[in-house]
This record gives C-alpha cells, structure tokens and sequence, in this order.
C-alpha cells in the first residue's frame, strides 16, 4: 500500500486515513475484536471495513486495501500494518519516532525541550509518541526504534537499593 500510495501522490491522505482507522480502534475494543476474531467471517468483515470507509470518507486506495485486507483475513494485524507505514512514512520524510514514557504527563515547554534535545543528538526531525506511566515516579524512558534510555527515578532507586545492598 506504501508504494502504491507514493505512486499515487497520495501518501498524506492515506496517513490521515489510517490515523482515524488506528483512532476508531482505539476508541472500541468491541471493533477491535470483530475485525481480529476469527469467528467473524470474511464477507463480515468487509461490510464492516466497507461501512466504516463511507462513513470516514476514507481514499479509495485505503479503501481497495482495507478490503483485500479482510477478505484475506489479516485484519487482526491491522494495528502493525499501521504503525508499519507510519514507520515507512517518517523514514521518507527523515523523521524518527521517539516513545517518551513520563510519570506525568509533559507541559508543552517540556515536550518542546525533549524534542530539541533528541532532534540535536539524532539529526533528524523527531515526533514524540508520548505516554504516562506513575510508577515511574518521575523522569523520562526513552524509546527510540529499538534503544530504551532509561533515566527514572524508578530505575535510579532501584540501582542504589542494589548497590547498597551490595555495601552492607
């Protein structure tokens, strides 16, 4: 679908497309569940890919695929094809995805200073997938395609309860 929406000059729509698809998955576990279940057959399957296109006024590329997509039986995976072109998509346009895991979530100056340090250290533009996580009760984990930066205060206590153990 990637090189068929490049070909097509339509990978921006195609984004946008599969961006409200990846929200609607979001939104309804049940949605999630019917497309990925196999006890829901294919012709199901793709009247409800069909009613959900129409209804978004998804690209008719997004649409074709969707559809071969669930006649085939591989909607279970839609959630990695997305995240798969997305990854395609950043890589053409020299951006790198970067998951910040903070215990709270960051103010915009926050977010701002993350992605101009990352941006300086990486040489490329990043897009900052941001999610919270209180356990780590404060600083940042970063993960950069398969690199974890750990630098929580979770992880920073745990070192010095394991070193003084060790001391004692």
């Amino acid at each position: 679908m990637f090189d068929l929406a490049r070909e097509q000059d339509s990978l921006d729509r195609v984004e946008t497309d599969l961006d409200a698809l990846a929200g609607l998955l979001t939104e309804s576990r049940e949605l999630e569940r019917a497309l990925g279940s196999p006890l829901v057959k294919a012709e199901g399957k793709v009247g409800i890919i069909k009613a959900l296109a129409d209804k978004a006024g998804f690209a008719d590329l997004t649409v074709r695929f969707l559809g071969v997509m669930a006649a085939r039986g591989r909607l279970g995976v839609l959630g990695d094809i997305i995240a798969a072109f997305r990854a395609m998509l950043a890589e053409q346009r020299g951006e790198t995805s970067v998951e910040v895991i903070s215990a709270i979530p960051l103010e915009p100056h926050q977010r701002t200073a993350v992605e101009e340090m990352l941006k300086a250290s990486l040489g490329k533009k990043v897009i900052l997938e941001p999610s919270v996580d209180p356990s780590l009760l404060g600083g940042l984990v970063l993960r950069i395609g398969s690199q974890l930066i750990d630098a929580s205060l979770k992880t920073k206590l745990r070192h010095l309860d394991l070193a003084m153990r060790g001391a004692g």
